[in-house]
Order: C-alpha cells, then structure tokens, then sequence
C-alpha cells in the first residue's frame, strides 16, 4: 500500500466555548447560576458586580467592555427590569448631587441614614466601613413594625425545641439516682427523629459494657430497664417505643388510665394492635374481626380510635426546613377585564453583572507586555459571561410569553382550562429547537394568579374527546381531583367509576390511565378512602 494525498470536504458542527458555556448556563437553575457567577467573580478579575447606585458614565469613566481593539461593544451591563432602572437613575441623581460637597463632611452626615443619600463613589476607591449605609451597623430599611415582626419569626425560629431537649427538661423533674439519670439520658439521646428507641437494650448495654464483663453488663440492663418505663411515661406519650405497634399501645393504655374511652372499644383497639398491622393498613376488617373476637361494628369504633393516635410521636418537634421557591417569572394580571397578562422577569435573581474599567483601561495601556494575551483573554470570557446570562434570561422570558399567551385560560379559570402543549409547539413557534426550550423549561419557575409552577408544568399531552379534540392531562387530573373531593366518603369513587365519569364528559381515558394519575396526584385507593 503505497502512501498518498487526498483532498476531502466534509462538514461538522464545532461548539466554540462561548456556545458551550450558553448552553451550561441555560439549564442551570437559580441557585445554581448564583453559584456559578460567585465562582466566576472569585475566579476573573475583569468581572465585577453592577452597582445599583451610581452608573460609571455619570462620573465620565469609560465604558466598561470597551474592546482592547478600539471598536466599540454594546454595553453588557446587566440592567434589566423597569424597576430596577428606576430605582438605579434616582440614586445616580442623589450621588451627583453628593459628589459636589466636601468629602470630609461625610461622616457628620450618617445621623440618619434613612434621609442621607446613598453614596456609592466611582469605584475608583474602596469604601470605609462608615461610608455606606450597609454596613453592619446600619439600621434597617423599613417601618418599625415590620423589623419587630421579622425579629420576632427569627426568635421563634432559634428558639424550636427539640425532642431530646423536652425530654432532658422533663427529666430535671424526676427524683433518680445518678446512675438512672445517667441511663435515662443515654436512652433520650438514642432516640431517633420520630420518638422511637431502635437499638435493643442488651445491645445498648453491651456497647458499653464492653466483652467478659457479665457482672457490669447485667447492671447496665437493670439501669436501661428502669430508664426504659421512666421514658415511657414522659411525654409525648409513645415515645420510646420499640415499635409501632408498641408506640400504639401505650397510647391506647394511656387513654385507659384517663377512662374517657369506652373500655370494650379500647380492648378491642389492645388486641388489633396485637395482630399483624399490616391488616389494619388494609383496613381488613373482615379479618381483623375474627381474629379479635368481636363484633363488626366493635372493630370499626376500635379502629377508628387507632387512627387517632400518634404513629410518629416526635412529629410535632422536628425541625424541618422549608425551601422557598423564588420564581424567574412573574405573571401578573392588568387592565380592568383581568384577561390581560404581564410577564417579567424577577429582578431579585438576576445578577447585575459588568467588565471592570479600572482594569480593562490599564488592560489598554499595556498592550504589547508581557501577559497581556492572557489577560485579554480573561476580558474576553467576562463579557461573554456577561452576554450568555443576558441571552439566558431573554429566553426565559420569551418561552414565558408564549407559555403565558398559549395557557392563557389557565391563568383566568385554573387547572381545568388547560390546553395540551407540547415542546414542539414553542419550539416552533419561537424558532428554537426542542432541546432549548427543555433546558429553558426545567428548574425555572413562574409565580402566576393561580400560584407558582414550574415551566414544564405548563406542558403536557392530550386526551382525546368525543368532538375530536383534545383534552390536556393536566386538565384531566384536575376532573379526577374535583371528582374525588365531591364523591361520598362511605361510597368512594372506584378507578373504574371515575374512567366512566370522564366519558361523560367526553374525554377517553382507560381505566388503567386513571389509576396513574390518581397515583401521581398521591390520593390513595378506595379501600383507603373508604371512611371506617
């Protein structure tokens, strides 16, 4: 095989480094952009944060991302939103107006900072701790109700109390010697979150005791014994159980103890929770009778006082977080009909970002120097930086106003007005492909009238009708939802019953199809809805 040259044209699709990283940024979600632009101003020097008091231009510095080549570049500055334009011109006036008086009046200034003006300087110098209004010692913006009314949310949330530490309070009370103090203490401290001791007391005993030592192991499960009935009878009650079963039969001897339960019912509710509980999840009462030895209507009461109790005792002092949504979107309603929709971005989660001057001018002056291409090449990422967040941002808004003008019913009637839509349909519509708007539709979220959904909420299939159209399964979850809250809770509405409810409203759906959405929308069967 001899060696030769061959000339050949072919064609293939490169992604240059600025698609790549437009294409990373537009599927990423709020709190992972904020992540991704911390890290990027800790990482390149020409990029810094817009400030929302006073623009460069007003102090006659040059433009920001004015090229190292001399042609000019539009100004990237991350200024989106009416408002935020707004407030940023007002604050430009009162810096110009502050910069004509004598710097060292300054500090007499800050008696009140609610009436002195925002002094932001031109960025040329760094600002002293007392030269702005948000520092620490600043007071707060706002009336004096609403920092009450924050500082009192925030005591109550400091001040939640664990189980373990309402256990050890209520223990203070207890008359024991140190040695039960000491082993009712460890058993508090093994409770798990919901209350209940997993670990069995020989094993607790053992791991302190350690091996060959009988004589010490044999106390330490004397003093985790008598721990184990003083926990039992602090409160809540329940807690410290081994089990369910056990966590139910101490509450069902605590209402004993009390007498305001009929005692054969309670008797009764004893033996269920003898039996395996898994016939009283099914709500086998057939079975849960026979095995209990008592009357139909015994064993209905007697579960029905089950339900009553407990199963988590620790329930009501976990801390439990609750993550906020922030949307991207806002959708609010204008004009006097109510049918006209606004949509904007949310201003509070886009960064205002922007090329340092200071650094990007002394970048000019040095040309030629050594490392000045790598320099120029960090000044190139800034503004694409910049440029792909704004890009990202005008998509989201613009997927967001065809979502908004294509469920428009949605937004004035609710769940039951919503039309089937799929990607395609935007996609075609915007002249994006399919795979832009999944990235633009996932993990970003639009505050409505009706509450705050995620963008590919917005998106689903259809159901065929008796007209010929279509019906959106959202849309049909929503009948199915209405249908169940409406229906008898001693007669439950069976999968079946449902699918032939659906047909009379014209929508085809299998019986099958209807079960999946039951599940998706977390409503359990009509065994388990069937009231006892």
């Amino acid at each position: 095989m001899k060696p030769g040259l061959s000339l050949r044209v072919s064609q293939h699709l490169a992604l240059t480094p600025q698609l790549q990283q437009s294409i990373r940024l537009l599927q990423l979600s709020t709190l992972e952009l904020g992540q991704e632009v911390e890290q990027m101003l800790d990482d390149n020097p020409f990029l810094e944060r817009a400030s929302e008091e006073a623009e460069r231009e007003a102090f006659g510095l040059p433009q920001a991302d004015t090229p190292a080549q001399g042609d000019e570049a539009p100004d990237f500055a991350m200024d989106m939103g009416a408002a935020s334009a707004s407030a940023a011109g007002v604050s430009s006036q009162n810096d110009l107006k502050s910069s004509t008086e004598p710097s060292d009046s300054a500090p007499a200034d800050t008696v009140d900072a609610f009436d002195a003006p925002d002094w932001g300087g031109d960025g040329s110098t760094d600002l002293a701790p007392d030269d702005s209004e948000w520092g620490g010692d600043a007071p707060a913006r706002g009336q004096q109700g609403d920092g009450d009314a924050q500082a009192e949310a925030a005591d109550l949330a400091h001040g939640h109390e664990s189980l373990t530490a309402f256990l050890h309070r209520q223990a203070l009370a207890l008359r024991l010697s140190e040695l039960d103090r000491a082993a009712l203490h460890f058993l508090i401290e093994s409770l798990n979150d919901d209350g209940y001791l997993e670990e069995p007391l020989t094993e607790l005993a053992a791991g302190l005791a350690g091996e060959g030592n009988a004589e010490e192991l044999e106390a330490l499960l004397h003093h985790f014994t008598v721990a184990l009935h003083l926990l039992h009878s602090l409160e809540p009650t329940g807690v410290g159980a081994r089990g369910l079963a056990q966590c139910l039969t101490l509450q069902l001897h605590a209402l004993q103890r009390e007498g305001e339960v009929d005692a054969d019912t309670l008797q009764v509710a004893l033996r269920i929770c003898q039996q395996p509980l898994d016939m009283l999840a099914r709500r086998d009462v057939r079975r849960l009778t026979q095995a209990c030895g008592a009357s139909e209507e015994r064993t209905r009461a007697a579960m029905a006082l089950i339900a009553r109790l407990e199963p988590r005792p620790g329930r009501r002092f976990a801390h439990v977080e609750r993550n906020a949504i922030v949307p991207d979107v806002l959708v609010r309603r204008v004009g006097r009909s109510g049918q006209q929709f606004s949509v904007q971005l949310n201003p509070d989660v886009m960064p205002r970002l922007r090329v340092h001057d200071i650094y990007a001018g002394a970048l000019r002056g040095h040309r030629g120097e050594d490392g000045h291409q790598a320099l120029q090449q960090r000044l190139q990422e800034a503004r694409w930086f910049i440029k792909n967040i704004q890009q990202r941002f005008d998509t989201i808004l613009r997927v967001s106003r065809a979502i908004v003008e294509r469920q428009k019913n949605f937004f004035i009637h609710g769940e039951l007005a919503m039309r089937p839509l799929v990607l395609r349909d935007i996609a075609d519509e915007l002249g994006l492909h399919e795979s832009t708007i999944s990235r633009v539709t996932t993990a970003k979220y639009m505050a409505t009238p009706q509450g705050t959904y995620e963008l590919k909420y917005f998106f689903g299939s259809g159901l065929g009708t008796d007209t010929g159209g279509n019906a959106s399964s959202t849309a049909v979850r929503a009948l199915i939802k209405q249908f169940i809250a409406a229906e008898n809770p001693a007669k439950p509405l069976s999968d079946g019953q449902l699918a032939d409810m659906l047909k009379e409203q014209g929508i085809e759906c299998a019986r099958r199809t209807v079960a999946k959405y039951r599940e998706g929308l977390k409503i359990p069967t009509v065994t388990l809805r069937k009231t006892l």
